[in-house]
């Protein structure tokens, strides 16, 4: 593998988790001191274990409110950003030769839904100000829009991805499925795509990004979003979806290990509209796993048995996500992983 080009799986090793601070000019204004609880939370947790890249409007300000985290193992970087989903702003990483390179996408914003101006920038921002130690490749990617939560890699090959996303309109429009699988298959040295025709959550702006459905565990393991209640509206598409998983096969030709996580409870906001809770957005550092929670806690002990099973050499960390969820995003999609070797000065 270390004389290969490879899209690494979310659990290879890590430099570093990048979060992007929410601010005031953000979605979240109207519940700022809520959802900051959340990030550091989530802060202290990553801090504890690895390096944390935090991308803040105001480091004097972030820097007191995690005065009780691990400060050692945190970098504050200030920048102009739209938002936080820092999933999809931030770079995906290609590991060549043994060696990291980053890839920049072109970011619009989820198909010209939101701003994207700033967070569009940000890649070649942190490159500029020397956060990566390694080479940025923007030319040969900016033909494409793709973000990160619609990327699931199991390291060895294999993308899953969904139709929804990457055929949604404003994303890549001058591409038909076939010659975006060429795309794919080309910048990240991949065996295979496999594509999820079927399956979504109702509220969620990204056109259901994988992320939100099912998961590489392990290239044999996916873990996914299994709906069971007949009168929900996501029975009909979530059961099409696990059959399609069903019928997978690994590189080795063998069914998948399929380990189903529980519905989460339904969540509305503050107009009545669902809103896309979901535990398949959990996020994988180094030695753990950060699960997000909502308010059924019965559910949430499913869900967190199930990753236990997923990964047994790793620690399940739930964290309460229901700040989140209120901005149809949870804990995975305000999160980007970056392996080995990309972060500055920042490797142990």
């Amino acid at each position: 593998m270390n004389t290969s080009t490879f899209f690494p799986a979310e659990w290879y090793p890590q430099s570093a988790v990048q979060l992007t601070w929410p601010h005031a000019a953000t979605d979240w204004q109207a519940s700022l001191s809520e959802v900051t609880r959340c990030y550091v939370e989530i802060a202290q947790a990553i801090a504890e274990r690895q390096q944390l890249i935090i991308i803040c409007h105001d480091i004097d300000v972030v820097k007191a409110e995690l005065h009780n985290c691990k400060l050692e193992n945190i970098h504050l970087h200030s920048l102009l950003t739209n938002d936080t989903w820092a999933r999809d702003h931030g770079a995906v990483t290609l590991i060549e030769d043994g060696k990291p390179v980053i890839l920049d996408f072109r970011f619009n914003g989820w198909g010209l839904k939101f701003a994207a101006n700033h967070d569009n920038l940000l890649t070649r921002r942190m490159y500029t100000n020397g956060l990566f130690t390694a080479e940025v490749h923007y030319r040969n990617c900016q033909h494409m829009v793709l973000e990160g939560g619609a990327l699931e890699s199991d390291g060895e090959g294999t993308l899953l991805t969904t139709v929804d996303c990457l055929m949604a309109p404003n994303r890549n429009d001058h591409l038909n499925k076939e010659e975006i699988e060429a795309e794919l298959k080309k910048i990240f040295h991949l065996k295979r795509v496999l594509w999820l025709h079927y399956g979504y959550l109702e509220g969620d702006d990204t056109d259901s990004h994988v992320d939100t459905l099912a998961r590489f565990c392990d290239p044999q393991t996916i873990t996914y979003v299994q709906c069971q209640e007949q009168d929900d509206q996501h029975f009909d598409a979530l059961q099409k979806m696990e059959q399609e998983l069903l019928n997978f096969k690994t590189l080795e030709g063998k069914p998948y290990r399929l380990i189903p996580l529980p519905m989460a409870d339904i969540a509305l906001d503050e107009e009545g509209h669902r809103l896309p809770a979901t535990y398949a957005n959990f996020l994988i550092i180094n030695g753990a796993v950060l699960l997000p929670f909502y308010a059924n806690a019965v559910k949430n002990q499913q869900a967190k048995e199930a990753l236990e099973k997923a990964f047994p050499q790793h620690e399940i960390i739930g964290i309460n996500c229901e700040p989140l969820i209120q901005q149809h995003g949870s804990l995975h999609c305000i999160s980007m992983q970056y392996p080995k070797g990309v972060i500055a000065n920042h490797d142990e």
